[in-house]
């Protein structure tokens, strides 16, 4: 019996490990290719189930049928306006020609190297023919949001675009799938992720918007100075005409004034001839109290001055 259950064991086991070698499963997600020392043969397997394949002489490769990633390095690439900028892509793609990827590429990890030539010299290619604006922007009717403060200032406009990023994108898909093709493989979208300037450049971008700024607070400045002469110089020409307009109300008023003043006098003192001769002698000293007005004060007059007149005509006490 023992040597039975040997014999039985001894052939059991090899045809166990036959019959591993010979079955295999195929996924949904996959598809196989069978090799028969290296070589393809026989047609490609993407049924999912259990298959039959000859043991130890052929070999399952597994290739996948699903949309694949592709996510690209950041590279830097000059634009057609001589700017530096740091482009980051990233796309789908998926197996469409399995024999052709196997003979050409055999495994992702090839497929992805490939892909990151083609795609990453395709970006640089369109990249170099357009200016960065076409690359940024992708609608030719956009109104961006400007602070109303701004309105007057170049800052903040943007300029027109002929083409834009999609149409750009649309360049690098177009020249790329081409390529692609001749490894069995589809792609199926690639699209700029991140957009920046390059190092080197990214300070001088800063200044320049410093530089811009400031040139609109100096206008701002500059129109506020305006202003503030404007409404010093409306100040001044108010002042003076109301001072204008206070010095003959009071050149009026002291008219009017001086002219009663004189009816009044008039009136007491033209009643009789010492009445009037009062007045003279109160309105003569009246004049020696403004034209002498210090002790010292030596006069120079002529016989024909009214001063001296003055002072000859008036009679002295006996």
């Amino acid at each position: 019996m023992n040597r039975i259950a040997y014999i039985a064991l001894a052939i059991f086991f090899p045809l166990l490990i036959v019959a591993w070698e010979a079955f295999y499963t195929v996924n949904e997600t996959e598809q196989i290719i069978i090799t028969q020392f290296g070589k393809p043969v026989g047609d490609i397997v993407d049924q999912a189930g259990l298959k039959l394949k000859i043991p130890f002489i052929q070999k399952v490769n597994r290739i996948e049928k699903r949309i694949l990633l592709w996510d690209g390095s950041a590279n830097d690439m000059p634009t057609k306006d001589k700017l530096y900028i740091t482009v980051d892509t990233f796309g789908r793609w998926r197996i469409k020609d399995p024999l052709q990827y196997f003979l050409r590429l055999r495994d992702e990890r090839s497929a992805q190297s490939r892909l990151e030539d083609i795609l990453g010299s395709e970006t640089r290619n369109a990249v170099a023919k357009h200016e960065l604006i076409e690359i940024v922007r992708t609608t030719k009717g956009r109104n961006p949001a400007v602070d109303p403060l701004l309105t007057k200032a170049e800052v903040g406009k943007l300029l027109p675009i002929k083409r834009g990023r999609r149409l750009v994108e649309e360049d690098i898909f177009s020249a790329a799938s081409v390529k692609l093709a001749e490894f069995g493989i589809e792609l199926l979208d690639i699209r700029f992720k991140r957009i920046n300037y390059n190092e080197s450049v990214r300070q001088k971008i800063y200044a320049r918007m410093i530089s811009e700024r400031q040139q609109i607070a100096e206008r701002f400045r500059s129109e506020g100075a305006g202003e503030a002469a404007k409404i010093i110089g409306n100040k001044e020409k108010d002042l003076q005409r109301i001072e204008s307009e206070a010095y003959r109300e009071i050149q009026s008023i002291q008219g009017v004034a001086d002219a009663k003043a004189t009816e009044i006098y008039s009136a007491a003192y033209n009643q009789s001839k010492s009445a009037r001769e009062l007045y003279d002698l109160v309105k003569t000293l009246e004049t020696y109290k403004q034209v002498v007005d210090h002790p010292e004060t030596t006069l120079v007059l002529t016989t024909e001055s009214e001063l001296y007149q003055l002072i000859n005509g008036v009679s002295r006490p006996k």
